[in-house]
């Protein structure tokens, strides 16, 4: 599969298999996220992996929008104390989400299906989150990836939308130029 076939390919799955993704799967999805551009080559993101079925349900109580029955989770979270200079601290979320997104691209290519559920910026997920994962201070859930092998299938597509891109200046409207 091509990498424009991927990306057009992920999406969210919510509906999954009791199947339990094999640790190859998983080794395979956080090298890609660790393959993500991050400011100053900081790379402060940590990744918990959750296989345990009493914490997966921890998880899924605490997540308003998590309660899927998946055989894994990936927390994607920043550890502030890694940061060197103040200004970095301030891209974290940025190198996490960029690592979160090549991850769910590797999960679709590798045949698997993965949602993204939010946790950061919300200070009461974000302490829940924590708790359950028993994150050390400094160390902050940005999200909850939920994967598993998929029980739906969903069609590829893209949302493109031309009215939304322009050129130069905002308001001027993005023409494709003609061949």
């Amino acid at each position: 599969m091509d990498a424009l076939e991927s990306i057009y390919k992920r999406r969210s799955i919510r509906k999954f298999t009791d199947v339990p993704v094999e640790d190859d799967l998983i080794e395979q999805l956080l090298r890609a996220a660790m393959a993500a551009p991050s400011a100053m080559n900081m790379k402060p993101w940590r990744f918990v992996v959750v296989r345990e079925p009493e914490r997966l349900e921890r998880l899924r109580k605490v997540l308003p929008f998590g309660k899927m029955n998946a055989s894994a989770a990936i927390s994607v979270c920043g550890d502030l104390r890694s940061m060197r200079r103040v200004v970095t601290e301030n891209f974290w979320q940025q190198d996490c989400s960029a690592a979160t997104e090549n991850l769910l691209i590797a999960a679709s290519a590798l045949g698997l299906g993965a949602v993204w559920c939010g946790v950061t910026p919300l200070a009461r997920l974000q302490k829940a989150v924590a708790s359950v994962l028993e994150l050390p201070e400094g160390v902050l859930p940005l999200n909850v990836v939920l994967i598993g092998y998929p029980a739906e299938e969903k069609p590829a597509r893209t949302q493109y939308d031309p009215d939304l891109v322009f050129l130069d200046s905002y308001g001027t409207p993005w023409k494709k130029e003609s061949n």
